[in-house]
């Protein structure tokens, strides 16, 4: 059965849920009506947050904490097909806890390779935000990258500027973590979003690429090394290379 759902975590746990009841196992799921085969027997999940609750809270009861996470950050990799592998962690965790650690099923190894490298990027992305400060003293900074990791982005800046305002802004989801008395909220924004920045940023912005450029050895120069450690996909929103 080929299984139809909105995206949305909730619609997946609805499925989950459907699934359970019915009997009837995902041998597909995608997310778009526009992926059917003609000769699939599909059926379309609606989603119902009280059966996605459900799962919910069973897959608390059931799972340890590290894989009981580990779906919500493979969730976040939002631009990989990992409903089906996610699907098959999920039933062999209902049915044993203990097949969550046998990598050497094709799912549950997918779903340890594909959280790995979504904390590569993160931890990357620590190092690479570059935030501005807007007109309100609020800091701002935009991000564009291959998956959605502003939760996890906004806990780790709590830390980091101890109770300061700050704004993530995901320019490809056109969604922005706002920070607020020591807890944040994600919102939907327009795409044309862009909030002004204040008159000390600019000159703290043009005194970073005069260092930037005043530090650099001209003959040591190395474009293919510089890649290695700052690749491309990092670069777009960096003061120093804008």
């Amino acid at each position: 059965m080929t299984y139809v759902y909105d995206g949305s975590l909730e619609g997946f746990l609805t499925l989950v849920h459907q699934t359970y009841m019915t009997k009837k196992s995902a041998t597909r799921i995608i997310k778009s009506p526009l992926e059917w085969n003609l000769m699939e027997e599909t059926e379309t999940i609606i989603t119902n947050r009280t059966y996605a609750k459900k799962v919910l809270q069973s897959l608390q009861e059931k799972f340890e904490k590290r894989y009981f996470e580990r779906i919500f950050h493979v969730f976040m990799c939002d631009t990989r097909s990992f409903e089906r592998p996610l699907y098959d962690y999920i039933i062999l965790g209902f049915r044993d806890r203990k097949n969550l650690a046998d990598i050497n099923h094709p799912s549950i190894l997918y779903i340890e390779k594909l959280e790995k490298e979504y904390f590569r990027y993160l931890h990357k992305m620590y190092g690479f935000v570059r935030f501005e400060e807007i007109a309100d003293g609020t800091l701002y900074t935009k991000i564009e990258g291959k998956f959605n990791i502003l939760p996890l982005l906004g806990r780790h800046f709590m830390k980091r500027l101890d109770g300061q305002e700050f704004i993530i802004h995901d320019t490809q989801r056109n969604i922005a973590l706002l920070s607020e008395n020591s807890t944040f909220r994600i919102e939907r924004v327009v795409e044309s979003y862009e909030p002004p920045r204040s008159m000390d940023e600019k000159k703290f912005q043009k005194l970073w690429k005069t260092f930037f450029k005043s530090v650099a050895i001209a003959e040591r120069r190395n474009p293919k090394l510089q890649k290695q450690w700052v690749p491309l996909l990092y670069r777009r929103y960096m003061t120093e290379f804008t």
